[in-house]
């Protein structure tokens, strides 16, 4: 069959890469961890490109070990995206259920330096229906390669019911 016989579109929503699930599924205390990450020279040149932070404490060791810091300091909001929901299976639970990513906070612990592997976890906290529509309240952790705790925050989304 070549290709001017396919007449409909792939559906990529036909394709889940999980059972998808409605709001009313979900359960306070799931936990969703996402992939480790360490991060590199590269990544703090990247997101300094891609920011235009061009701080000396993400790119001066000299700057930075007059300060206390053992090394380079990653950006902040760098290291809050390892919390990014989109990396792991949250998304692809609530599929097309999700309408977006509403709220965040987050408290910085600890540094996160050049090496450090971070290993991120996002654990539904509340559950709280609307009318048409429900949040999820999730907890943000980052812990590094020695078990120190380098980030608690959470994130809010928006589901259809």
């Amino acid at each position: 069959m070549d290709r001017s016989d396919q007449t409909a579109a792939l559906d990529p929503l036909s394709r889940p890469l999980l059972p998808i699930r409605r709001f009313s599924e979900l359960r306070v205390g799931e936990k969703y961890p996402l992939p480790a990450r360490t991060v590199t020279l590269a990544h703090f040149s990247a997101f300094q490109a891609l920011t235009g932070d061009n701080h000396p404490i993400h790119y001066d060791r000299e700057y930075c070990r007059a300060r206390g810091h053992p090394d380079l300091l990653a950006h902040g909001l760098h290291v809050l995206s390892l919390t990014a929901a989109g990396a792991g299976l949250f998304p692809h639970v609530v599929g097309p259920h999700l309408i977006g990513f509403t709220e965040v906070s987050a408290k910085f612990l600890r540094g996160v330096f050049p090496d450090d592997t971070i290993y991120p976890m996002l654990e539904i906290t509340a559950l709280k229906p609307q009318r048409t529509t429900g949040i999820v309240v999730m907890a943000a952790t980052l812990d590094n390669q020695r078990g120190e705790r380098v980030l608690e925050g959470s994130h809010s989304y928006l589901l259809r019911l």
